[in-house]
C-alpha cells in the first residue's frame, strides 16, 4: 500500500464519523428547543383579584415626609433647691401624681438650726431699735427743750435708723430660712407621671441636682427636623399621619408651631406637630409619616406597580389576554391609605388594568389569564378600547 494511504483512509474515516455525530447533536438540540418552546408558547399568567390594579382619578395628597422623636408638651423636673440629705421619697416610675402632692422630704435639721440663729439674731436686732427709738424720742423732747443741740439729735437719727436697718434685715435673714426649710419639701408642680426617679433615700444631694422627672401624656408632640426649603410651603394646622414604633395603627397629628430660628450647625427648622392623645404614647418614642401640603385630583397608580428596570419607567399593561410593557410619564406623589401613589400624566388612560408588583417580573407580551373574579372586580371602563387609545 502506498505511504500516503496509509495517513489518507483513517483521517477521512475520522471526519465522517465527526460528521455524523455533530449532526446527530444538532438535531437533538433541535429537538430540546422544539420541546422547550412548546410549553412557552402554550403557557401563560393566571391572574388572581389581587394581581390587577386599575388607573382611576383620585385625590392625590402631596407630602411632605417628617421624622421626630416624640415629647411631652408639659414636663417637670424637680431639683434639690437646698444641699442636704433625702429623708423620704414616696414616688418611682410610673406612679401617677398630682399637681401640688408632696412628693418627699430632704432633711431639715441644719435648716431649722439656721432658722433658729436668724431668729434669734432678728430678737436681738429688735431690742437695739427699741433703745434707739426711745433715745430718739428724748433727745427729741430735750432737743425742744433747749437742753441739747440740734447735733447731737442727728446722731440718734442715725443710730435709730441704722438698728432699724439691721432689724429689717435680722427679719430678711429668718424669711430666708423659712424658704430654704419649706424648700426641702418635694412638691408636684403639674400632674403626670414619673418619668424619672434620680435619688434614692439616705443620699445627700447638691443644691440644683436632679432628684425627679414628671411628664404630662396629655399633650404629646413631635419635633420633626425640616430642611428650610420644606419649610417655606408648610403652614399652621396643617395634617399629618404618623406611624409610631410599637402602635399597628396610624397617629392623626397637626402642625402647631414652626421655630423662627433655623439651628446652628445643621441650619434645620424645627417644625412641632401636635399628636392626637392615645393611651399607647410614650415620651421618647420615635415617630415617622407625612406632611400633606396639598391635594390633586389626577389618574394615579400604586407606586409598587411602577416598574424601573430599564430606562424609562413602564407599566404592564393588561390587554387582549396579554400583558404590554407601556412606558409612563410619572408626576407628583402621594399617599393612600398609608400606600404610596404616583400620578400618571401621560401614557395611561383612566380605567386602565395593569398588572400589580405581586406577579413579579414579567416579559413583554406574556400570555395571561384572567380569572373571573378578578374581571368581575374591573371596572366598566377598563376596556380593550380604551387601553389601545392609552397606547
Amino acid at each position: 500500500m502506498k505511504r500516503w494511504l496509509r495517513w489518507t483512509i483513517p483521517v477521512v474515516v475520522v471526519a465522517v464519523f465527526g460528521g455524523f455525530v455533530v449532526r446527530a447533536l444538532i438535531a437533538k438540540k433541535t429537538e430540546q428547543a422544539e420541546q422547550t418552546a412548546a410549553p412557552k408558547a402554550t403557557s401563560g399568567l393566571d391572574l388572581a383579584p389581587g394581581d390587577i390594579v386599575v388607573a382611576r382619578s383620585v385625590d392625590l395628597p402631596r407630602t411632605l415626609d417628617i421624622s421626630g422623636g416624640l415629647k411631652a408638651v408639659n414636663s417637670a423636673v424637680i431639683r434639690a433647691k437646698v444641699a442636704a440629705e433625702v429623708k423620704s421619697l414616696t414616688v418611682r416610675e410610673g406612679d401617677s401624681v398630682k399637681a401640688g402632692q408632696v412628693l418627699g422630704q430632704l432633711d431639715t435639721t441644719e435648716l431649722d438650726l439656721k432658722l433658729k440663729q436668724a431668729e434669734q439674731t432678728a430678737s436681738q436686732t429688735k431690742s437695739q431699735l427699741d433703745i434707739a427709738t426711745r433715745a430718739l424720742d428724748n433727745n427729741r423732747a430735750l432737743v425742744a427743750q433747749g437742753f441739747i443741740s440740734a447735733t447731737g439729735l442727728e446722731t440718734s437719727i442715725s443710730n435709730e435708723a441704722g438698728a432699724r436697718s439691721s432689724y429689717e434685715a435680722a427679719l430678711s435673714a429668718v424669711a430666708l430660712a423659712k424658704k430654704s426649710k419649706n424648700d426641702a419639701t418635694l412638691v408636684a408642680p403639674i400632674s403626670g407621671l414619673v418619668a424619672q426617679r434620680m435619688a434614692q433615700m439616705g443620699e445627700r444631694v447638691a443644691i440644683d441636682a436632679k432628684l425627679v422627672e414628671i411628664v404630662d401624656l396629655a399633650q404629646i408632640e413631635v419635633e420633626a427636623a425640616l430642611a428650610p426649603e420644606d419649610v417655606a410651603a408648610l403652614t399652621i394646622g396643617r395634617s399629618a399621619t404618623l406611624r409610631v414604633d410599637g402602635l399597628a395603627t396610624p397617629v392623626a397629628a397637626r402642625v402647631a408651631r414652626i421655630n423662627p430660628s433655623a439651628q446652628s450647625g445643621t441650619r434645620s427648622i424645627m417644625v412641632y406637630l401636635s399628636v392626637e392623645p392615645q393611651p399607647a404614647l410614650r415620651q421618647g418614642l420615635f415617630a415617622r409619616g407625612a406632611i400633606e401640603l396639598d391635594r390633586k385630583h389626577a389618574l394615579a397608580l400604586p407606586l409598587s406597580t411602577v416598574r424601573t428596570d430599564q430606562a424609562k419607567p413602564y407599566v404592564m399593561r393588561v390587554q387582549g389576554g396579554q400583558a404590554l410593557a407601556t412606558p409612563v410619564t410619572l408626576g407628583v406623589r402621594g399617599a393612600i391609605g398609608g400606600e404610596p401613589w404616583v400620578e400618571i400624566t401621560a401614557g395611561l388612560a383612566e380605567g386602565t388594568p395593569v398588572l400589580g408588583a405581586s406577579t413579579g417580573v414579567v416579559r413583554d407580551g406574556t400570555p395571561v389569564r384572567v380569572a373571573a373574579a378578578a374581571l368581575a372586580a374591573l371596572p366598566a371602563t377598563s376596556s380593550p378600547s380604551s387601553a389601545s387609545a392609552a397606547r
